[in-house]
């Protein structure tokens, strides 16, 4: 990115995400700024390093609370990656001056919608309905149809459901999780969510959600999306204990981390019947090989059974110029262009 002047501006970066997109953000970043990235640093190093800091740039969660905000001489502008504010102290950023945004980020936009398209696949059972309509069954003589002469379920399908009135469980509740909750509300879901840091009920009870222990979101979901990332406590999390603490007939919609899923387990609970439907967008090897089990499942064509090949980001590439736009709002500080989904 081109300069914006002779004069450096310092900005502390916060994340909690892995060495390779903290690498795309840095080469993203204009030539102007000095960042300092800091991997899921603790408070007092946040307060070290905001010291002469310009613009602090906050990527999924961490607390931003009043102390931190007076204490940060200079700073000029808060930018939170994602919608969520409730952790930052509003009312301390407006009374110290101190701009805040929060920019909506296309890519948890992207896996929220490809998660919905999985579930009300599974739900309305999409896959083994196309297979049925196309098989050339003899379901009987066909008749024209009018406004008083038709055939529902012609085929006798079984097993559809609705989301509206199901228990959608929610494992792992960052931006992809709020984006996912906001379009399964519209469709009158119960939502539950279980997350290692739990949301004020405020903001539980305004975004129409509630939360469940571990053990209590498996025991009562119909489905169950997984939104977890990766880390040593959630590789293969969805083993053979998970999987039999899941409901009887439930689903299992799988978009988070590729490691997450404990595919031998999985494939072996939709066989028993135990599990109702199975989606995927990620595996432990990828592209996916020959010998994973899921792709026997998916073989049958009436298997309740979507496997994608990691693409819910769509056509989205994570390189260096999507990440400039992490940028954009210190880019118009600096200009003295208006800031972008500013909330302070």
């Amino acid at each position: 990115m081109s300069s914006s002047g002779s004069h450096s501006h310092r900005a502390v970066f916060i994340t909690e995400r892995p060495l390779v997109h903290q690498q795309l953000a840095l080469k993203a970043a204009p030539d102007w700024l000095d960042i300092n990235m800091l991997e899921s640093p603790d408070r007092e190093t946040i307060v070290a390093a905001l010291d002469g800091a310009d613009f602090m740039i906050s990527e999924r969660s961490g607390v931003i609370d009043a102390e931190m905000i007076r204490g940060a001489i200079g700073l000029e502008l808060i930018q939170r990656l994602g919608t969520r504010s409730h952790d930052i102290d509003l009312p301390a950023a407006e009374q110290a001056g101190v701009a805040v945004c929060c920019r909506p980020l296309a890519t948890s936009m992207a896996v929220a919608e490809h998660t919905m398209a999985l579930v009300l696949s599974l739900v309305k059972r999409l896959r083994d309905g196309t297979e049925e309509t196309a098989s050339g069954h003899d379901w009987g003589d066909p008749a024209l149809t009018d406004a008083n002469n038709f055939v529902i379920n012609w085929s006798q399908r079984q097993g559809i459901t609705m989301l509206s009135g199901a228990t959608v469980g929610i494992m792992g509740f960052g931006e992809i999780g709020t984006q996912l909750a906001l379009r399964l509300r519209a469709f009158g879901s119960d939502v539950v969510y279980h997350n290692p840091n739990r949301l004020p009920e405020s903001l539980e009870r305004e975004q129409g959600i509630r939360y469940a222990s571990f053990d209590g979101l498996l025991g009562e979901s119909d489905v169950i999306c997984m939104l977890v990332p990766s880390s040593d406590q959630t590789d293969g999390i969805t083993g053979r204990e998970f999987l039999a603490a899941m409901k009887p007939g439930s689903i299992l919609v799988s978009t988070g981390a590729s490691t997450t899923l404990d595919e031998d387990a999985v494939a072996a609970a939709y066989k028993s019947g135990h599990l109702a439907g199975v989606a995927t967008d990620g595996y432990r090897w990828e592209p996916v090989r020959a010998d994973n089990p899921l792709l026997e499942l998916a073989d049958d064509r009436r298997a309740n059974v979507i496997l994608t090949p990691h693409c819910a980001l769509g056509n989205m590439v994570l390189g260096v110029e999507f990440r400039a736009g992490d940028y954009l709002n210190i880019v118009n500080f600096v200009e003295g262009r208006p800031l972008q989904d500013r909330i302070v």
